[in-house]
């Protein structure tokens, strides 16, 4: 929404058309298939939708029992996906079950590609989010992760059941994949492999066109297509194998920009671990900071954890994390297009 707001309202008083940026914000080849032909009007759409669907979370959580002044805050925080809370404790100040599953949802919701969620609405069909190439796939690696932690969890005895596994797997583990940062529990003291799941999730989970970071499901479904595509082209060289991502076929453009993209996006991860670690913060600290801090997903691990915060960290490491967190939130080249001389031509 940001970018949209950057590109309609600011950057047109600069001389510099706001379609440069969109484009450089959208990934691959949806950055192509707008709304409506003009971009005002598409930001106008897709914030009519952004507004309805805070408002909706607004009625949603004080109907679950949370208070007018704290439904409206934490609703901008779920649909923003910034994961800020008016209290210490987060969502499990509260230790309801009902506010849970509506954040749950509304997570999932500004996940999502708000375009596919206008198209919905406009057609008044649900087909919309079966014919989107993200959706699917992004629901389906959540549910299959919070049935394997839960069922992880369980196993090693840290809830007595698995319900109560469930319940907090649920909340917890979407709120990291989706890169919202809200929690209920303290799950830096779960068995290691659920929390680092968790914080993988967090670089591959968010859509296109949804309020969070990562490298998005789509770049996501795009390489793991072009690795497969590399590994039949091994048993058949003369084979023309086209990548699709759903029903639109995919140049090879496109896909060295997302190759190139990953790296980068890995490359600053390595550089901005390894400065931490330089400072003097402990390896686990320092990587979950970093990936937390580029995906924008909010808490790390160990003494970065949900049960700790980011104050203990001396004045250069905050900087450390505030760079890589813009870098994160602008998608690498988003920031760079900016210091190019190219960018503000007219």
């Amino acid at each position: 929404m940001g970018i949209i707001v950057l590109a309609v309202a600011i950057l047109p008083l600069l001389g510099v058309g706001g379609m440069q940026l969109y484009k450089a914000e959208i990934a691959g080849p949806v950055k192509d298939s707008k709304i409506t032909p003009r971009i005002t009007e598409t930001a106008r759409l897709l914030w009519l939708v952004y507004a309805g669907a805070t408002l909706a979370c607004i009625l949603a959580l004080n109907l679950a029992g949370m208070g007018w002044f704290d439904a409206i805050c934490h609703s901008f925080a779920t649909l923003g996906l910034g994961g800020f809370s008016t209290h210490d404790a987060s969502i499990s100040f509260y230790d309801s079950a009902a506010i849970e599953l509506v954040l749950t949802i509304f997570m999932l919701i500004a996940a999502m590609n708000f375009a596919t969620h206008y198209t919905v609405l406009h057609n008044r069909s649900l087909k919309p989010y079966l014919s989107d190439p993200e959706a699917i796939p992004m629901l389906g690696v959540l549910a299959g992760s919070i049935l394997l932690c839960s069922g992880y969890l369980w196993h090693f005895n840290t809830y007595p059941d698995f319900f109560i596994s469930l319940r907090h797997v649920t909340f917890n583990l979407v709120s990291i994949a989706t890169d919202c940062g809200l929690m209920s529990a303290d799950f830096d003291a779960w068995p290691p492999f659920v929390p680092w799941w968790m914080l993988y999730l967090s670089c591959i989970t968010a859509c296109t066109g949804s309020t969070g970071g990562g490298i998005k499901m789509f770049r996501t479904l795009l390489l793991w297509k072009q690795a497969g595509r590399e590994m039949f082209s091994l048993l058949h060289p003369r084979a023309v194998n086209p990548i699709r991502i759903g029903d639109t076929p995919i140049a090879n453009k496109i896909i060295f920009a997302v190759l190139a993209f990953i790296f980068l996006y890995f490359i600053s991860i390595v550089v901005m671990t390894f400065t931490l670690i330089f400072t003097g913060l402990d390896p686990i600290s320092a990587l979950s900071a970093v990936i937390a801090c580029i995906n924008n997903a909010g808490p790390g691990l160990n003494q970065l954890g949900p049960s700790h915060s980011y104050a203990s960290l001396s004045d250069f490491q905050t900087w450390i994390c505030a760079i890589t967190m813009l870098l994160g939130r602008l998608e690498v080249f988003t920031l760079i297009v900016l210091f190019t001389p190219t960018f503000w031509r007219k």
